[in-house]
């Protein structure tokens, strides 16, 4: 006898239930919160810490916070500091954050702020990645 073959194991993927992406839009607002979605507990905490950590860092350097493109450097930091999700919408609403560059350590600072966003980023498509079944 014969079974039906299963058109979901025909297409490659498994059943998903729920909407694919809340854990690319939650990783995205609150770092880590894509992978505590999963139960990835560890990766979760682990990027939660980490991420908070160095936007922390670099707001206690006086970093700067990109608030407009007037060229194209600024539009990429621009890019990288959306990356920190709600982090970067709640410091811009408390006005915390550099104007300008005035100390050698504030330079550091900004960079610590991007380069958090650009991590927030890989972390929250690796969550939706892991939900699609595309990683495990």
């Amino acid at each position: 006898m014969a079974t039906a073959p299963n058109k979901n194991a025909a297409a490659g993927g498994t059943s998903q239930q729920g909407f694919v992406y809340l854990p690319l839009i939650a990783g995205w607002l609150v770092p880590g919160a894509g992978h505590l979605l999963l139960r990835k507990w560890g990766r979760g905490v682990l990027l939660f810490t980490s991420i908070v950590c160095m936007f922390a860092l670099g707001i206690a350097m006086q970093g700067k916070l990109y608030r407009g493109a007037q060229d194209i450097l600024d539009l990429l930091g621009l890019l990288g500091d959306l990356g920190n999700g709600a982090m970067f919408f709640v410091c811009r609403v408390f006005d915390i954050g550099a104007q300008h560059v005035q100390l050698t350590t504030a330079d550091y600072g900004t960079k610590f702020i991007v380069v958090a966003g650009l991590l927030n980023i890989i972390a929250a498509v690796d969550a939706h990645n892991l939900r699609t079944g595309r990683k495990s």
